[in-house]
Order: structure tokens, then C-alpha cells, then sequence
């Protein structure tokens, strides 16, 4: 009998162990799984009776909560000007949310350890629950700019400006876009069956953010690049040394040898290194490439940022400057082409590492946190990312840069009173297909405070696009409405 007993003990003490070990598991570990199941109903209505913070951009509001006075959900979000600001604030749906709705998501809905003290505070005074605050680095006028022109006729691409001196992003747009309120209503059949028509469209993309999350081969933009890595490799050398310019340059190892844009000559044969980059040719930087060599080359792209991990604080596309193959593949990458491929963020932050002394800012969009209160909880503080190359070699990159505006292929960039610099871009796609357009440029040159990369995506702007004359203006565009000229 008392064998019996002392087995029925035991087992209910094993049942009752593995009873306490389930409730830890899914109170620790299941948790926050269970809380955020798309089939739990409760948090389907809870996630709407919370107040979530604002997002703004100066005193601009980009995104807001608005209470609604009927139904069962207290609290429904709002985008001011959705389309324009839509792959910075994302949108905020029954069971998703993204970009900065989603990285900041724990302050906005006020769940983020760092406002327990005022959430308690809230409760003992009977305040509704209020989530934080973010404020963004956007500058909304040239955010509007950069968007009124990248969407004129219809362009498909993406525009990004920093600062220079910070690394805060000013504009980051990417088109097409689309209507994050469309998006952040409360009928579930609705905002899912606008959101699989926007995750369809392959073609056009709405949902990605060119910006950050896709990369293009760069063209001539690169060309910048390879001359900050001949400059550093003597410094001797400037924009006035002579470089070797064939009409078309010989690659080993094979037939297809690499001519200048048209086939056209480069000078006489030997130019001085500014005058290559004024006229875009491709010769001498293909040379140049091979010349430094593969190591060398990704040495120097590396110190720019490419191939670094970034997040904005939303995850951002890595950029390549491609694997390690022949010299004729080294000659393309060098004028980038071949396996090169960057995002509009890394061409813009390459531009201004070159406007800041050589230094690469680490690139950021959240400006200040702040709770219900407007009691600052999180401010940025700049970060150098990298020191990309000498300050010495980024006067003369400056100064070359400032030429290809005022004497070569980027004049359209040119404001008035204003000292611009900057290197236009056409890279070639598939075979057959229109050239994708790019301009990264800075400005004011003497004291740069805008650092800008504009894509204009393959076909999007005509088979006859070009950097100097379809991504430029865009750029000038964002320039002067961030120097309010």
C-alpha cells in the first residue's frame, strides 16, 4: 500500500514539475510569440486602443493616431502626406507594421522598457496610455522637392540626401510609392487585399525602398572612387596628372575590349586626370583599375562603407563591388560596371565622405525619441564611420568634382551663387534595355551641407537617359530646396 502511494506521489510531483516548467516556458519563452499570433483577437483590438506616438520631421507630422469617436477601435493611424513620406514612416496594418513603425515600434506603443516609469505614472493618475514620440532627420521641403522631381513623368527610382558633416539622412525617397493609410486601417479583408496587390506588383515595386533595399550597377558615379584610390596610392598625384586615354582600351584575354561611351576619343590619347572625369571617359579608369589592382581597389571602396553592415536604424541592402575575377572584369567594376552594385545610399554616402574631408558619417534617420511629455528619452549622436581618405585627397576629389559641374557633363547641376560638385552616371543594364540614370553631387563645395545620390531606374525616363541630363536636375532640385535658394 504504501509503495502505491509513494508512486502516485511521485507522479503527481513529476506532473506538477512539468505543469510549472509549461508555464514558465510559455510565460518566458512563448510569450511574446503567443502575444503577437496574428489569431489572438485581443491583440487585434489592443494594438488599436494605445495611442501611439507621433513621427515628425521637424514640425512636420509625418504619422499620427486619431481617435475615432464610433466603432470598436479607439485609435486609428494617419499619414498626413503618405505617398511622400511612405518608406520612411511605413505603415502601421492589424498585424504588421514597417520602417520606422516598425523599428521604433516598442517606443510608439509606449511597450519599450525605457517608459515604464511613465507608463506607471499614467496608470496612478488615470492617463490613457500614450506611446513615444520619434522625430525623424527628414527635411520635409526637400523631401517634397526630391519627390515632386523623381514622380514627374513617371519616374521610377530614388533620391537620397545627407548631411554631410552628421550622417543625418535629409531626403529618402522612392518611387513608385504608395498610401501607407490604405494600409493602417482597421478592416483586415481590406488592408490585405490592398497590400497583396501592392506585394504583386513585381514590376513597379511600391513596397520596396529603392533607396536602402535595392542596388544597381553604378556606372560612372563609381568613377570617383577609382580616382580617390589612384590619388591615395601616390600623393603626388592630382587632378592635373596625365593619364593614359585610349579610344578604346585593350582587355586581356578577351575580344571585347572596352571603348569610351560612343566609341568616342578621350582627348589626344593622354589627359589630365580631371578632364577623364569631366568627360565621363572610360578608358583611363578602367586602366586605373587594373593598374591598382583588385585588392587595392576593394580596399578602398571598403573605406567608403561598401560591404559594411548599416541599419538607419531600418536594415539596409548590402553594397558589392563583386567578386575577384580577371583584369577585364577589374576594368569593368572600375567604371561600374560588371559585378558592381551599390544603393542609392552608399553612392550618397561615398559623396559625402569626399564633401567632409575624407570622413564617412555613419548614416542615421532617428533624430530624438521623446515620451508623452516631450521629455527627451534618445538622441542621436554623429558617429564617423570611417576616414575614407586623407583630407588632402578629398580637396582634390572636391575640386574635380566641382569642374565635371562648371566644364563637363553634369552643368545641370548648377546653382546659382552656389559651388556644386558632382559626378553624373549611365549604367548600362541588360542588353537592349535603356541605361539606368544616376547623379551624386554636394554642395555648397566650401562647406558642404547636402550630399545627394538620384537613381532614375531603366526605361523610366526615356531610352535616352543620362545622368547629366535626367538625374542632375533631380539632385539640384533637393540641393536648393535644402539651401532654401
Amino acid at each position: 500500500m504504501n509503495g502505491t502511494l509513494k508512486r502516485a506521489a511521485v507522479a503527481c510531483l513529476v506532473m506538477f514539475g512539468l505543469l510549472m516548467l509549461n508555464v514558465n516556458y510559455l510565460q518566458a519563452l512563448k510569450a511574446e510569440e503567443l502575444r503577437s499570433d496574428a489569431r489572438n483577437i485581443r491583440n487585434y483590438y489592443d494594438r488599436y486602443d494605445v495611442q501611439r506616438g507621433r513621427i515628425t520631421a521637424g514640425g512636420t507630422i509625418l504619422a499620427q493616431s486619431v481617435e475615432k469617436k464610433k466603432g470598436d477601435f479607439r485609435f486609428v493611424r494617419n499619414y498626413p502626406d503618405g505617398k511622400v513620406f511612405a518608406h520612411v514612416t511605413g505603415f502601421f496594418s492589424p498585424e504588421s507594421q514597417s520602417a520606422i513603425e516598425n523599428s521604433e515600434n516598442r517606443y510608439l506603443d509606449s511597450t519599450h522598457p525605457d517608459l515604464l516609469l511613465r507608463r506607471g505614472i499614467d496608470l496612478f493618475t488615470g492617463e490613457p496610455t500614450r506611446g513615444a514620440n520619434v522625430e525623424v532627420t527628414i527635411n520635409a521641403r526637400a523631401q517634397k522637392a526630391a519627390h515632386e522631381a523623381l514622380s514627374a513623368s513617371g519616374k521610377r527610382g530614388a533620391v537620397v540626401a545627407l548631411n554631410p558633416k552628421t550622417g543625418a539622412i535629409l531626403t529618402m525617397v522612392s518611387l513608385p510609392t504608395y498610401d501607407p493609410n490604405v494600409l493602417s486601417g482597421t478592416d483586415k479583408p481590406t488592408v490585405f487585399g490592398a497590400y497583396n496587390k501592392l506585394d504583386k506588383d513585381k514590376t513597379n515595386g511600391p513596397l520596396v525602398n529603392r533607396a536602402i533595399n535595392r542596388t544597381y550597377p553604378p556606372g560612372s558615379t563609381y568613377k570617383v572612387l577609382t580616382a580617390a584610390a589612384f590619388l591615395e596610392d601616390d600623393t603626388s598625384r592630382d587632378g592635373q596628372t596625365i593619364v593614359p586615354a585610349p579610344q578604346v582600351l585593350d582587355l586581356p584575354n578577351t575580344t571585347a575590349d572596352l571603348p569610351n561611351s560612343g566609341g568616342a576619343a578621350c582627348g589626344g590619347g593622354q589627359v589630365p586626370l580631371v578632364y577623364a572625369l569631366e568627360r565621363s571617359c572610360n578608358t583611363p579608369f578602367g586602366k586605373i583599375g587594373m593598374d591598382l589592382g583588385y585588392d587595392r581597389m576593394a580596399e578602398q571602396a571598403a573605406k567608403f562603407g561598401v560591404g559594411k553592415p548599416l541599419a538607419i536604424p531600418m536594415s539596409v541592402s548590402g553594397s558589392d563591388v563583386g567578386p575577384k575575377e580577371d583584369q577585364a572584369a577589374l576594368a569593368q567594376a572600375s567604371i561600374g560596371q560588371r559585378s558592381n552594385q551599390m544603393t542609392p545610399l552608399q553612392m550618397a554616402m561615398i559623396a559625402a565622405g569626399i564633401a567632409n574631408d575624407g570622413k564617412v558619417m555613419k548614416p542615421y534617420l532617428v533624430q530624438k525619441i521623446t515620451d508623452a511629455k516631450n521629455d527627451t528619452i534618445e538622441e542621436a549622436e554623429p558617429e564617423e564611420l570611417s576616414e575614407a581618405v586623407s583630407s588632402e585627397t578629398a580637396a582634390k576629389l572636391r575640386q574635380m568634382m566641382v569642374s565635371v559641374v562648371n566644364n563637363g557633363t553634369a552643368s545641370r547641376a548648377q546653382i546659382s551663387g552656389v559651388e556644386v560638385g558632382g559626378k553624373t552616371g549611365t549604367a548600362q543594364t541588360v542588353q537592349g534595355k535603356a541605361p539606368h540614370a544616376w547623379f551624386i553631387s554636394f554642395a555648397p563645395a566650401q562647406d558642404p551641407q547636402v550630399a545627394v545620390a538620384v537613381i532614375v531606374e531603366s526605361g523610366s525616363a526615356g531610352t535616352d537617359a543620362s545622368g547629366g541630363q535626367t538625374a542632375a536636375p533631380i539632385a539640384k532640385a533637393v540641393m536648393e530646396a535644402v539651401l532654401n535658394k
